[in-house]
Parts: structure tokens; C-alpha cells; sequence
């Protein structure tokens, strides 16, 4: 995985970062762990959250927590080198001692660990109207970087212009269950943008249905290349020209122009803005694995925007408790298929992890497990952070 962090010199710099026990900021000292350490050492490698989570006992709350100091211009940057000091005397700040900023501050995740999916992946609400390719060079049946492709549905573009090769990969639903809460599933598509069940996509499979409230379509960019010639006379296909070894093409992939960077590269935590549904808002798919993510996977959670959740988002994932058969009050001479609601006990919901959206869309949201006391799996409940 290529990663767009540059490694950080570890340079000669101290500032520190103090709270104030007055009355107005006593509440806010409150988050900080009994054992915590009177200084800290900021390390290459280090994160924002990895440094919040060795002294505060709600980590996403650090920007909150850090802003309460009048000493920190931008309790965002936090340099390699940076002495953290969390000594108090006499509830009066010890105050700051800033050194040189030369290098690039740290961020709250490592880039690195999500980069691809800020680059190479997107949700859309459609795709069908798009270009695509319907012919490779010679016939072949993938292309890749110095090969042509054609493509159909360039009308009015221009020779030059540069084009992303997007594969269909996923259709996100979400349906209603037998016990009302919201489900969340997804179908794999095929080369045409159809449903099937298969493999070839980087998301484990949650379930394949075809009905349902349409959560959108995940697009895979798979190459990028250049408009070299239009279509014209009785040629109805315009030609592009691939230049990136890393992915093939093939016939039904579809085309966009080139995106500049839309993508945060700063992520500051926070809680949800409004109240999640958590019947709703729920893992839709896991990345990297069969069944479950652990902590620094990237998992899809079936909300976004819509649901007031934005790049930063910090939600809580939780396995949803079981309907246990009452076997004390009931019996078990029956079939459990057949025991109605009324013989069950709703279990409490238990807990798996934290995890942090980075990416959103409308319905659907990227998010990375920050922290994790089990493994993560699909169908799993999103909500608040500091939901007990």
C-alpha cells in the first residue's frame, strides 16, 4: 500500500500543553487518566489519538480538551519532538515554551492506513448514465499503463482531458427485518453493473439482496489515462490512453473525470452531531477480512451526511443483543424457529469498538477502528461514543 505520510525528523523543540484547574476548565481536567505522566515525549509514528488515548480517558474528546488551554495557538499541531506537559501546580498553568516547527505536524490517524480508500474509493447514487469502455486494444481483454481503451459516451470532451477508470464493485440496501430493526446488505456487481455473489472486490461479503432502500453504489478506481482521440465518422468509440501499471482495466469499467483532491487529510474526532439510529447505522461491510475487522481496519457503516455524520465522527460499534428463547419460562419442546417475540428476552447489546469516519457520502461513510476490546463484524450497531 502506497502511503502519502512522509516520515518526520525528529527535531529539537518543546512547547507544553497545560490545563487550567480553575473553575472554568475543572470539568475538563476531569477527562485525564489518574496515572497519566507529568511530561510526554511526542515519537515519529505517534498520532493525535494514540497520544490522547495514553492520558485522556475518552480520547476524541482531545480537541475539546486541548482548546481549553489558552497557552496552545492550535492545539491541532503537535510536532515530533514536542514535549506534552500535563503537570499542575497550584490549579495555574506552568505555561508554554514553543520551539521551531521545520517539520509537517502529526495527524490524528495515520494517512497511510487509509489512504487508499480516500483515493480509491467512492459512494454514488447512481452510475449506470456514465462512459465506459467497451473495447480494449487488440482485443484484449484487460488493459493497462500504455495501452488504449475505448470508450463509449464521451459526448462534448475534449482531447486532453484526463479521465479516472472506475469499477463497480458493491450495491449498498439496507431492508427491513422480521424484528423491524433495519439490516444493511450488499450485492457484488459485475462487469455490466448487475448483482451477483462473487469475489474480486476488497469488501467481505454481507449478504446479497435485491430489494430494499438504496444505500448507494461503491465505484473502485482501477487506472486513469488521457483522451488521445474523439470518436467521429462511423467510429463511435473515443480512445484513452492508460498510463498506471498497478490496476487493469477492463470492458464495462466506468469514467469520470479526474478528480483535484477532494478528500480531507486532517481529521479532528468528535461525537456525532445529532442522535444515531442505531437500527440504521449499522457496519455494512469489512475491509480486509472475511468476517471482522480489528483495530486499524476500515470498515462501511450504513450512514453518512444524510444522518449528520462527517469526516471525524467518532461512533461507538456494538453487537446487537440476542432474542434468547426463555427456556426456564417456556421450555424447549419447540422448534426455536417457531417461539414467538413473546417468548424471548432481549439481550443487552455488547460492546466491540471505536472507530472514526474519514470518508462520507450521503448513506454510507468510511470509518477506522481506533480502538477494539473484539473483533468488529457486520451488522454491528453505530453509536454514540459514550454510549455504557
Amino acid at each position: 500500500m502506497a502511503s502519502i505520510l512522509k516520515r518526520f525528523s525528529h527535531g529539537l523543540r518543546v512547547a507544553s500543553v497545560v490545563a487550567l484547574l480553575t473553575a472554568g476548565t475543572y470539568v475538563v481536567a476531569q477527562e485525564y487518566r489518574g496515572d497519566h505522566p507529568d511530561t510526554y515525549v511526542v515519537k515519529r509514528g505517534d498520532t493525535l489519538w494514540d497520544i490522547a488515548g495514553k492520558f485522556l480517558r475518552r480520547p476524541w474528546l482531545w480537541p475539546e480538551i486541548w482548546q481549553a488551554n489558552p497557552q496552545i495557538k492550535n492545539p491541532h499541531l503537535i510536532y515530533p519532538g514536542d514535549v506534552i506537559s500535563l503537570a499542575y501546580l497550584d490549579r495555574v498553568g506552568i505555561g508554554v515554551t514553543p520551539g521551531p516547527r521545520t517539520d509537517a505536524p502529526i495527524g490524528a490517524v495515520s494517512l497511510a492506513e487509509i489512504e487508499p480508500y480516500l483515493k480509491d474509493l467512492r459512494v454514488v447514487d447512481r452510475f449506470k448514465d456514465l462512459p465506459y469502455i467497451v473495447g480494449i486494444e487488440e482485443d484484449y481483454t484487460r488493459g493497462t499503463a500504455g495501452q488504449k481503451v475505448y470508450v463509449k459516451g464521451l459526448d462534448g470532451a475534449q482531447v486532453g482531458q484526463r479521465y479516472a477508470v472506475l469499477r463497480p464493485s458493491n450495491d449498498y440496501r439496507r431492508i427491513k427485518e422480521r424484528n423491524y430493526s433495519d439490516m444493511p446488505l450488499k450485492n457484488d456487481l459485475d462487469y455490466r453493473g448487475y448483482g451477483i455473489r462473487g469475489f474480486g472486490n476488497p469488501w467481505s461479503e454481507a449478504a446479497s439482496a435485491d430489494r430494499g432502500e438504496s444505500l448507494g453504489y461503491e465505484l473502485l478506481r482501477v487506472n486513469a489515462g488521457n483522451l488521445i482521440k474523439l470518436a467521429e465518422g462511423d467510429v463511435e468509440a473515443s480512445t484513452i490512453l492508460l498510463d498506471d501499471p498497478n490496476t487493469e482495466a477492463r470492458v464495462g469499467d466506468r469514467l469520470v473525470p479526474a478528480d483535484v483532491q477532494t478528500y480531507d487529510l486532517q481529521f479532528f474526532p468528535h461525537p456525532p452531531k445529532q442522535a444515531l439510529d442505531a437500527d440504521k447505522a449499522r457496519v455494512i461491510a469489512v475491509a480486509s477480512s472475511e468476517l471482522s475487522a480489528g483495530t486499524h481496519e476500515v470498515v462501511a457503516i450504513s450512514a453518512g451526511s444524510a444522518d449528520g455524520i462527517d469526516n471525524g465522527t467518532v461512533v461507538s460499534l456494538w453487537r446487537q443483543g440476542s432474542n434468547e428463547v426463555d427456556r426456564v419460562a417456556y421450555g424447549t419442546h419447540r422448534g426455536e424457529e417457531t417461539v414467538g417475540h413473546g417468548a424471548r428476552t432481549r439481550l443487552p447489546d455488547e460492546y466491540a469498538s471505536h472507530a472514526m469516519v474519514f470518508r462520507t457520502f450521503d448513506k454510507v461513510s468510511y470509518a477506522l477502528v481506533m480502538e477494539s476490546v473484539k473483533p468488529t463484524m457486520i451488522g454491528y450497531r453505530a453509536k454514540h461514543p459514550d454510549t455504557k
